[in-house]
């Protein structure tokens, strides 16, 4: 499959408010070690809700990195896949983000053009509340190993992904990088 699906590794959450950030932050990390092909996408959706969906309706694959409360013990990292990632996002919402992030995977299955592959990379929250606290110790501990399940994920899929030699420009709020800088392309309509 590589050159041709087009993959958006997402993360989603709010970095002000502790474990909140952990998709933010480890869609940083997966910048600033690795360089993907241009075909493989990086995200800081921050918490943009429908302002996603363009970005999400052109991806073939979907890749999301957040905090999500599965009700499992905190600092436990969890895998979903495919047609469970709404339903897993919708569970517990502790944030607004995830409120929108569903209704958002949900309108895109409504306009047609939902991914055709998800994989939600979820960690469970020790804190979400501690305004400028940053990750609690639990959770920044996986930050690594979400980096490697998306890195594997990737490779799987038969695209290259490099370590990262050089310091990268750093990943800006909600922008999008493709390969090695950022992608200016037009965003597209959704299902468009």
């Amino acid at each position: 499959m590589s050159g041709g699906a087009a993959v958006l590794v997402l993360g989603i959450g709010n970095v002000l408010w502790a474990d909140e950030g952990f998709g933010v932050r480890a869609v940083t990390r997966l910048h600033a070690r690795h360089a993907f092909p241009p075909s493989v996408r990086l995200m800081d959706g921050g918490t943009q809700g429908m302002y996603l969906l363009p970005h999400i309706a052109a991806a073939e694959v979907l890749v999301i990195i957040d905090a999500v409360d599965y009700g499992l013990a905190l600092g436990t990292l969890h895998i979903v896949r495919d047609a469970e990632v709404p339903r897993f996002l919708g569970v517990k919402h502790m944030s607004l983000h995830q409120t929108g992030f569903q209704e958002v995977l949900g309108m895109a299955e409504l306009l047609g053009c939902a991914p055709r592959t998800m994989l939600l990379v979820g960690v469970q929250p020790v804190d979400i509340e501690a305004y400028g606290s940053g990750l609690t110790p639990p959770v920044a501990a996986c930050i690594d190993p979400a980096c490697d399940i998306v890195l594997d994920f990737v490779a799987g899929m038969g695209f290259a992904v490099e370590p990262r030699t050089g310091t990268p420009d750093p990943l800006a709020p909600h922008s999008v990088i493709g390969g090695d800088g950022v992608a200016l392309f037009d965003v597209p309509r959704p299902c468009a």
